[in-house]
């Protein structure tokens, strides 16, 4: 079935059975559209219902002595693992502790200072009504993201975040859809404010980010990648036969000219393969140099000099100190190695 674009759904039970149907790819669309339109409307909801305790709850959170400690149970558990992990990147230490698992031993994670933030749809499940307790009793401030305001999670913590929804997606009003996507946005409104409180730069991003294509992005930058290369440099009257000399052993496909400290233009195996088409016969490397090279400095991020190629369709840049002076070559395959693309 596959093969032909179509999938089975499963859609009632009859006798027992499993009913399937066949859906088009249109209908299949449809309920997609369907699914985002009512998260959308789920999340609108949450802005009418954002109200000063939205602001307390950031205040906490940023004046805390301690650490974050984001709970839940189910799904909203796995909503609290990704909200710690924003957090955690953007400035803010925190850790999840399973609600389950909290009173079986590890509420000792827990510390004098430390916040917690309790996520639950409900919050009435048992694990919650067992734990908020405990946590009170240790004193530390209790936020929570609930669905459900007349709750005893609600009447319990020390700050509500609304996160109610009429209904969730599922067809069936069960699965949580709605209601996570609620609790998701609910944190990343928290953390993004924590940013704006903190200051937090692309540069404190970086530090928290070494590894992967993003880490390289923010914090990689042109000298890490051009001491790696040869140095190709040639003179304006340097003969033409000694200047592809020091193209190919320099293996870079270029050479820079330079007359004194100053950089005055770059030949490029393009600038040889229309040497050798036209009639005329250039004996130095000033006859066949292009005079107004592409160049940046040192200190850019690698992935400005592959935004500077991509935008002028070239495969390398003259590197320069701050000053202009010549000090090497960077090229596009220095960035593929790198894995920033």
């Amino acid at each position: 079935m596959w093969r032909y674009g179509f999938t089975k759904i499963l859609k009632k039970k009859q006798n027992g059975q499993n009913i399937f149907t066949v859906k088009s790819r249109e209908e299949l669309k449809r309920i997609a559209i369907q699914v985002i339109e009512d998260e959308k409307k789920a999340i609108e909801g949450m802005i009418e219902r954002l109200g000063e305790s939205f602001g307390e709850a950031v205040e906490t959170l940023f004046s805390a002595p301690g650490r974050v400690v984001v709970t839940g149970i189910g799904k909203s558990a796995n909503i609290a693992t990704k909200i710690v992990s924003t957090l955690n990147s953007t400035g803010t230490p925190a850790l999840f502790l399973h609600a389950a698992d909290a009173i079986h031993g590890d509420l000792g994670m827990v510390r004098p200072g430390d916040v917690v933030i309790c996520i639950s749809k409900s919050g009435n499940t048992p694990e919650i009504k067992v734990l908020v307790p405990l946590i009170k009793n240790f004193g530390n401030r209790l936020i929570a993201i609930v669905g459900n305001t007349d709750s005893f999670l609600a009447h319990e913590a020390d700050i509500v975040l609304d996160t109610t929804v009429a209904h969730e997606a599922c067809p069936n009003n069960l699965a949580p859809t709605s209601s996570t996507t609620a609790q998701l946005v609910m944190g990343d409104a928290l953390a993004v404010a924590l940013i704006e409180c903190r200051n937090f730069t692309a540069s404190d991003f970086a530090r928290f980010h070494p590894g992967g294509a993003l880490g390289k992005q923010l914090y990689l930058r042109v000298s890490d990648l051009y001491i790696q290369n040869e140095r190709p440099e040639v003179h304006p009257d340097t003969p033409i036969s000694d200047t592809i000399l020091e193209m190919t052993s320099k293996r870079l496909g270029c050479a820079v000219v330079t007359a004194g400290d100053k950089i005055a233009g770059i030949i490029t195996d393009g600038d040889l393969r229309r040497m050798m088409q036209t009639s005329h016969s250039p004996k130095v490397a000033a006859d066949i140099m292009h005079p107004s090279p592409r160049t940046i400095v040192d200190s850019e991020h690698a992935v400005a000099a592959l935004q500077m190629m991509r935008q002028n369709s070239i495969t390398q840049l003259i590197v320069t100190d701050g000053e202009g002076r010549y000090l090497g070559i960077v090229h596009i395959h220095d960035i593929l190695r790198e894995g920033i693309i």
